[in-house]
């Protein structure tokens, strides 16, 4: 015989597979088989034929579709999902069939079988969709862009993603199939006092690498504006939602509930630097203040000083000039240092293994330049608590105890640095449980600045690991106030979520999870959340489910290592309580 035929391709794949299939098959194997069947002949088979798909591999509750276009892939997986919903409506929610799917574009390998790389990254693009949900890569939404309004959707950004088995770092985009209800936020109410919002500056640099160079301009404005009492500061992560988006000044300040809004450009050529500013009224457009600066990058921290000091005295003209003074602190007085520190903040924010990794070693490297940088310090310490969380830790002993080391020197060296203190506190209470040094320096960071959003979510853990559930609810809701379109809102919801199951509250905590799941469908600690609260609510299918997306996260949690994952309960009933649902939504012993 002769040597087989291989032939390498660039398609659009589709991954598609049937949630809780397993269950559905326990329970009644022949309904569920004739339901699957009538779906593929009425509706997917079509469907696929009609935007000039092929279907190369079909399993008991999935398959694998090739297609030349990726606009024909995704019109088939909007339509199969949208018309899914409608077809699920005449049957009983136990008995309902429902998809989860995935699309990449890649090269294809199609010899007696299809495979490659391309397909490995469909196949886990489609775990992490959610049920009835479509995943897809970053190269799928660029080919996509332009087709966005015939298809009747919009993309969230999820985020980079290291997916098992794959070398490199995928960007991952959800499909918001109901785009008329996701395309506008809705509108906050504006506080009883002066509300700011600094919108990422444009790098107008010839170097696309100095992005994080003009990033950090506005993490140091935000921060000294958020050490005034008297304003009301949307957090970075919120305001750098809009990065890269032409976006009406009006919608930025209904989405975000605020009055003025900063905006501002910095162009870095060698050692000079100019940086244009101007504070904007929200609801009319109207410009107050505009001003340009030019500096040698020497002097960039008297720079950031005095646009700090310009913004706010256009905003509040009585503020006294003790408190502009204290807001020009910065956290070093080496350009290195800080250098160091913004990149690893960039990488920090992927929430990837090889991005905490990447900012772990950015984080050492400034410590290493200026060892009295307390915010270094307790930024690298966060990066274990990362690695923990997400079960990518290798010498728990070790690793804790460096970060504990960390956290202690930044407190060290940060008393009135609000930030470090805040995320040394949050790391001595999860990682060292030391509970209530935890809590007293978050306590520190909040008095010196109560608009920091982060400190707010940090008190909202601690207080839950504390046992106080009913107060953990209060400040995790008053850091999403604070920065109400934060990538890591998952987290703030996810607090509120566990706060509400210690007080025995399985639905509101249940909802939660859920909530937070649909932003970040990965993150871990609302999984557990979703599995615990659902076990003990009786919702058992549900609970099993998320324990099923749990392990493919995190192959190695058991019950019998969840304890020393977890932090330490001041309660022990709470844990027990944790342990108990988690065992009766499946995790193994």
């Amino acid at each position: 015989m002769g040597k087989e035929q291989i032939e390498r391709r660039l398609m659009a794949i589709l991954m598609a597979d049937v949630a809780g299939y397993s269950r559905l098959i326990g329970t009644d194997d022949e309904g569920t088989l004739a339901q699957l069947n009538a779906h593929h002949s009425e509706l997917i088979e079509p469907k696929i034929k009609e935007h000039r798909g092929r279907v190369v591999r079909t399993t008991g509750d999935g398959l694998l579709v090739l297609y030349a276009s990726v606009v024909d892939a995704l019109r088939s997986a909007v339509e199969i999902q949208r018309a899914m919903v409608q077809r699920n409506a005449q049957v009983s929610p136990d008995r309902r069939i429902e998809f989860r799917m995935g699309i990449n574009v890649g090269d294809i390998i199609e010899g007696a079988s299809i495979h490659g790389d391309g397909v490995n990254v469909a196949a886990r693009l489609e775990a992490l969709a959610e049920v009835g949900g479509i995943c897809v890569s970053g190269r799928v939404q660029e080919d996509a862009h332009a087709s966005l309004g015939r298809l009747g959707i919009s993309f969230e950004d999820v985020g980079q993603h290291q997916l098992k088995n794959i070398e490199r770092t995928v960007q991952v985009y959800r499909v918001l199939l109901d785009h008329a209800a996701t395309k506008a936020k809705p509108s906050l109410s504006l506080p009883d006092r002066p509300s700011i919002a600094v919108l990422p500056f444009q790098n107008m640099s010839e170097d696309p690498e100095q992005d994080y160079f003009a990033d950090g301009m506005v993490e140091e404005i935000t921060t000294a504006l958020s050490r005034f009492p008297s304003l009301f500061v949307i957090a970075r992560n919120s305001s750098f939602t809009y990065k890269g988006r032409n976006i009406d000044a009006k919608q930025i300040g209904r989405e975000l509930g605020v009055r003025y809004l900063v905006e501002g450009s910095v162009r870095k050529a060698g050692n000079h630097l100019r940086l244009s500013g101007q504070l904007i009224e929200a609801a009319n457009g109207m410009h107050l203040w505009a001003q340009r600066f030019d500096r040698s990058l020497t002097d960039v921290f008297a720079l950031q000083d005095e646009m700090t000091a310009s913004v706010v005295g256009a905003i509040i003209p009585r503020l006294s000039q003790a408190e502009i003074e204290r807001a020009r602190r910065k956290p070093t007085g080496s350009l290195d240092a800080y250098d160091y520190y913004m990149r690893g903040l960039s990488r920090f924010y992927d929430d990837s293994k090889d991005g905490v990794t990447d900012a772990q070693q950015f984080f050492c490297k400034a410590i290493n330049l200026d060892s009295h940088y307390a915010l270094a310090h307790a930024s690298a310490a966060l990066c274990v608590e990362a690695r923990m969380r997400n079960g990518w830790i290798t010498d728990p002993r070790s690793e804790i105890g460096q970060a504990k080391g960390l956290a202690r020197r930044a407190v060290e060296l940060g008393g009135d640095d609000a930030p470090a203190l805040a995320s040394a506190g949050f790391v001595l209470a999860r990682l060292g449980g030391d509970l209530d040094d935890g809590a007293a320096f978050i306590d520190r960071a909040l008095s010196l600045n109560a608009n920091l959003a982060r400190a707010w979510q940090y008190s909202g853990w601690v207080r839950i690991w504390l046992g106080e559930p009913a107060l953990a609810i209060e400040h995790a809701t008053r850091a999403m106030r604070f920065s109400p379109v934060d990538p890591w809102l998952c987290s703030m919801q996810t607090a509120i979520a566990f706060a509400h199951f210690f007080l025995r509250r399985d639905d509101e905590a249940s909802f939660w999870a859920a909530t937070a799941l649909r932003d970040r469908p990965h993150f871990q600690p609302a999984l557990r959340l979703s599995a615990a609260s659902n076990a003990l609510a009786g919702r058992i299918e549900k609970a099993q489910e998320a324990v099923e997306r749990l392990r493919l996260l995190n192959p190695d949690l058991r019950l019998s290592n969840l304890k020393a994952s977890s932090a330490t309960q001041r309660r022990p009933e709470f844990f027990s309580r944790y342990e108990d649902g988690m065992r009766k939504a499946g995790l193994p012993e």
